[in-house]
């Protein structure tokens, strides 16, 4: 997204402030709060005057000395209770802001295509979710807490200069346009600046993603110097971002307290000649000081906010550019309660985003129920492109894909979806009880009967009577407290429990020992039976017994048939499980 356009920063803040609009009798509170604040700070100057004069110049009976000290201490508890309102609202207002970005940001993730994650890494996402929604709500209610409660500041002490010498006030407020132009050039440069940042604080958690979950490939292959070689550049490019915004910062705030200090030593002047006209007493004058010292720090904290409101601004935009892409196409009306499992490919051809060569080209079979469909090939021969298409995580770009006669698309996404249990090599756990974990998603009111069932047909209940509390049990993150081959299982069970009609099996067993294989394959021959199976077969030995078998190449389908009928033809299949029969021995 490009950081320069000259009026997308208030664009984007006020579709930022649309945000706060539940919450905006918290945000009324919180200014009425501020409006007393500010106006307990300029009654406190306006004061001055009097004390002054009548504790310096008139010299009031000892009685009355009381009156005036009392004033102030009833001032400031008052200003304290409005400041505490105000920071309680605001706070509340920002905190619920930053929750509701990140619900409404996650949700559309879930709602966006396969291709969204092929092009932006998690680690990125990660940034959106954290910290780009921690400033987004600084940026909305924070910074604007600092704008309003020192801009009133400003305003009270403004108006209590006026009423003690407007010929004073008027001459001081000549300062403002220069000032204004000063807090203009320093908001577009912040957001420039914090576009960079952003990005550049994504490329870093990224960077430092990849290297330490790969740390044992980084150790073995000697790659630790050039992965901090790669991490330092990269943390150098960041600090040198940084460096712009602290250099813009500090010159603002110089010019700021430059401009404050001439505008202090025109008070002198000025009011000097006031008070020889006899138009403004001692009173007066040190009300005129204390008004203009308050008024610059105000002016010092309007323009040092900046910084938090354009990078939120600049946060804002990157959260926006993923509320505004398109959904997953679903545009499917036809009501599908339970498939029978026919699946047709008639003629498809599949390309992913930016890629100028197809994942698969022309590619047409016919998977029946009761029937197990293998499909084989090399690495990168468009296997899993293949069986991405079904549960529509990509869309075919040319030809039909149809289950039981009619077109993918004409089905609602969430009805097609239902019909399909998916069992990778990569199993999904989450950090939660091996319950939770099968009966996951719609699943999870199901009957404990049912799932126990589950767990006995994936021959997981084994180990899981074994763990002290047994269902219960919490797994980790990921998993991590179980091994490959249990895990396995427990993904079995999520699919017997969900009893498809259409299963999908992605090289489930590819990283799994002897043992832990053939207890997975013994599992997953009980799934299979009534259902349309798709197995990805990375060991040929496993689908000898398969209906057909499908031979990818290049995204092409090249042989198609029985293993024993490729056998006989002595192809691409025969040549890759000959070759396998060799590894074996």
């Amino acid at each position: 997204m490009s950081a320069a356009a000259p009026d997308s920063g208030w664009k984007t803040y006020r579709r930022l402030l649309a945000f706060a609009g539940p919450y905006r009798w918290l945000l009324l509170l919180a200014f009425i709060a501020a409006l007393v604040e500010a106006a307990g700070t300029g009654a406190f100057a306006h004061l001055m005057e009097p004390i002054t004069n009548r504790t310096f110049l008139n010299q009031d009976p000892q009685e009355s000395q009381w009156l005036m000290p009392a004033m102030i201490v009833g001032l400031f508890l008052v200003r304290g209770v409005a400041g505490y309102i105000t920071d309680m609202s605001m706070g509340r207002a920002a905190r619920s802001i930053a929750r509701d970005l990140r619900v409404k940001v996650l949700s559309k993730y879930l709602r966006l295509p396969g291709s969204r994650f092929d092009a932006e890494p998690v680690p990125s996402m990660l940034v959106r979710l954290g910290s780009d929604s921690d400033q987004v709500a600084q940026a909305a209610v924070d910074a604007l807490k600092t704008m309003i409660q020192q801009a009133l500041q400003a305003i009270a002490l403004l108006i209590t200069m006026l009423i003690t010498s407007w010929q004073v006030t008027i001459a001081i407020v000549l300062l403002v346009p220069p000032l204004a132009f000063v807090m203009s050039k320093v908001a577009k440069r912040y957001r420039r600046v914090s576009h960079r940042i952003q990005e550049s604080g994504a490329q870093l958690l990224q960077a430092a993603d990849q290297t330490l979950s790969n740390q044992q490939e980084v150790k073995v292959y000697g790659a630790q110097a050039s992965e901090l070689q790669r991490y330092h550049a990269l943390a150098d490019r960041n600090l040198s971002l940084a460096m712009k915004v602290e250099s813009t910062r500090g010159l603002s705030t110089a010019t700021v307290q430059m401009m404050g200090a001439i505008g202090l030593a025109a008070l002198l002047l000025i009011a000097g000649h006031e008070a020889a006209a006899g138009r403004l007493s001692a009173g007066g004058f040190f009300t005129l000081l204390l008004s203009m010292a308050g008024i610059i720090p105000a002016l010092k904290n309007l323009t040092s906010v900046q910084n938090v409101l354009q990078r939120g601004v600049a946060s804002a935009e990157r959260l926006f550019s993923v509320l505004d892409a398109p959904d997953e196409a679903d545009a499917g009306t036809r009501p599908l309660t339970r498939a029978k499992g026919t699946i047709e490919f008639r003629d498809v051809t599949a390309r992913y985003p930016g890629q100028s060569k197809p994942a698969l080209e022309h590619i047409s079979f016919t998977a029946r129920p009761g029937t197990v469909t293998a499909i084989v090939g090399r690495s990168g021969s468009g296997k899993s492109s293949l069986i991405k298409l079904i549960p529509r995580f990509y869309d075919a770009e040319d030809g039909q894909i149809l289950v039981d006669g009619e077109p993918l698309q004409d089905y609602a996404l969430a009805d097609l979806r239902r019909q399909i249990a998916l069992v990778g090599q990569q199993v999904m756990l989450f950090d939660g009880s091996i319950a939770a974990n099968v009966a996951y998603g719609e699943m999870q009111s199901a009957d404990p009967q049912a799932l126990d069932k589950a767990l006995r047909g994936a021959h997981a209940m084994e180990f899981v009577e074994q763990l002290p509390e047994g269902k219960d049990t919490a797994i980790g993150v990921k998993g991590g407290k179980l091994s490959g081959g249990q895990r396995q299982r427990l993904a079995i069970a999520r699919a017997m429990l969900k009893d498809a009609p259409i299963l999908i099996l992605d090289e489930a067993t590819a990283a799994l020992d002897n043992e832990s294989e053939r207890l997975v394959q013994d599992a997953l021959t009980q799934l299979m039976p009534d259902r349309t199976t798709l197995v990805i077969a990375h060991r040929l030995s496993t689908i000898e017994h398969a209906d057909q078998v499908l031979v990818l190449d290049h995204g092409r389908l090249v042989e198609q048939g029985t293993h024993h009928e490729l056998l006989a033809r002595g192809g691409l299949y025969a040549q890759l499980h000959g070759a396998q029969f060799r590894e074996a021995e």
